[in-house]
Parts: C-alpha cells; sequence; structure tokens
C-alpha cells in the first residue's frame, strides 16, 4: 500500500468516509420539477430533533458530572472529559441524526468540478483539522462559561453541527446539488457565523481558534455553487424525484 493510500485511509477512518457505499442519489424529475414537500418537512423535522437530542445531551452531561464525584480525579481529568466529549460531538454528530449521513467521496469525484476545486483527498484532511480546532474552541468556551455544558454558545455551535449533517444529506448522500446551494449558505455558512460571533463575546481566543472553520466554509459554500452551476442548475429546492412523479 502506498503512503498515499495509508494516509487516505488513515484519514477516512478518522472522518467516518466510507467510500464502498451504494449510491443512493435522488433522481428527480427536471422535465416537470415540482417541489418535494414531503422531503423539505422531513429535512425540517430531522434537524430540529437532532437540535433537540444534542441539546439534551448537553444537559445529561452538566447533570451527571454534577453527581460525579470531580475531586477523585486529576486536576486535568474534567478537562479531558470535556475534550473527549466535544471530540466525540464533533466527529460523530450524523449518530444522532434521522437521516442518512453517509460520508463518502463519490458524489464529489462525479461531478463536473470547477478548475480550482480541491482534490477530493483534501476535504477529509481539512476536515480532520477544522474539527481538532472546533474541539479547543469548545472547550474553551465550556471552560470560560464556568465549566457548563449547556450554554448558548454551545447550543448554538450543536446548532451548527446539525445543519451541516442535513446539507450533507441533501447534498452528499441524495445528489440534490440545487437544493444544497441554500441550504449551505443559510445551514452550515450563516450558522458557523454566528458560532464565531458568539464564541468571540465569551472568550476572543475560541473565536479566533474557530475561525478557519468560517474561512472554510465560505470556501465550501462558493464550491457548492460552482458545482451547481456546472453540473445543470436544477431548482434551488427539493424536486420529486422520478419515480414519484
Amino acid at each position: 500500500m502506498t503512503s498515499k493510500k495509508i494516509v487516505k485511509s488513515g484519514v477516512n477512518r478518522v472522518m467516518g468516509v466510507n467510500e464502498a457505499t451504494r449510491d443512493t442519489t435522488i433522481q428527480t424529475n427536471l422535465a416537470n420539477p415540482s417541489w418535494d414537500k414531503k422531503a423539505t418537512l422531513t429535512y425540517l423535522g430531522a434537524t430540529i430533533a437532532q437540535v433537540v437530542a444534542m441539546t439534551g445531551l448537553l444537559w445529561a452531561m452538566d447533570v451527571a458530572l454534577g453527581r460525579f464525584d470531580t475531586t477523585a480525579l486529576p486536576p486535568w481529568g474534567t478537562g479531558a472529559i470535556a475534550c473527549a466529549f466535544f471530540a466525540v460531538v464533533t466527529l460523530r454528530s450524523r449518530f444522532f441524526s434521522l437521516l442518512d449521513n453517509t460520508r463518502n467521496s463519490g458524489r464529489y469525484q462525479s461531478l463536473q468540478r470547477p478548475g480550482w476545486a480541491p482534490p477530493p483527498l483534501a476535504f477529509p484532511i481539512v476536515w480532520m483539522s477544522i474539527a481538532v480546532l472546533r474541539v479547543v474552541s469548545a472547550y474553551l468556551v465550556w471552560s470560560a462559561m464556568g465549566q457548563t455544558f449547556l450554554c448558548l454558545p454551545l447550543i448554538l455551535y450543536v446548532v451548527h453541527l446539525s445543519l451541516g449533517d442535513t446539507w450533507n444529506t441533501i447534498f452528499t448522500v441524495e445528489g440534490r446539488l440545487g437544493a444544497a446551494v441554500p441550504m449551505v449558505i443559510v445551514g452550515p455558512l450563516l450558522s458557523v457565523a454566528v458560532v464565531t460571533i458568539s464564541y468571540f463575546q465569551v472568550v476572543p481566543l475560541a473565536g479566533w481558534v474557530i475561525l478557519p472553520s468560517l474561512v472554510w466554509l465560505a470556501i465550501a459554500t462558493a464550491l457548492c455553487i460552482s458545482l451547481w452551476q456546472l453540473n445543470g442548475q436544477e431548482p434551488l429546492y427539493p424536486v420529486v424525484s422520478k419515480a414519484e412523479s
């Protein structure tokens, strides 16, 4: 196995990317496009459910640590638990989603891409780096908020993760390139901007640490728009599939 394949395999394993997944593209009826209201409501409901579940998890962590005798831990023990928690939540937030959130690079590789588009392997590497920054910034906020998980900045953070998972379903899993455009703008991009501002207000260092996530998502948004423009420019909303039309 070449070093490139070893790196790719390792990065994919950490980020939960599965290259062997089957194609679940929604074959939309573009000859007579019709708004898929059911899909829209499904995305909305699943996102809300994920936010509620992950917010409940923040509350559960406060309750658990409140009942646990943390004095028995070494000085760094509670912080280590918090970092481990944020790492799991950041890397595996899709476990709380009701949608199919399979990660794979097949969608991106199958599309016509602009000349400036990053190679497929760049995405899991960048996202892994971003994940580390997210964990560190969340820890800084948690610490600055009196070691409290259930606080507004961290609730905004799980909202951001949930919106990102829903976008992944729309783009990566279902291949709805049109619907992915407004979703990436009002979802991951706007929410990470709100999170960044919120972090800056709590502890400026956390804001600076998570700022690269905002920069990367701005680039990803531009790429998403470019992919839509180069690959048919389907309507900017979920379209009913051919099988249902």
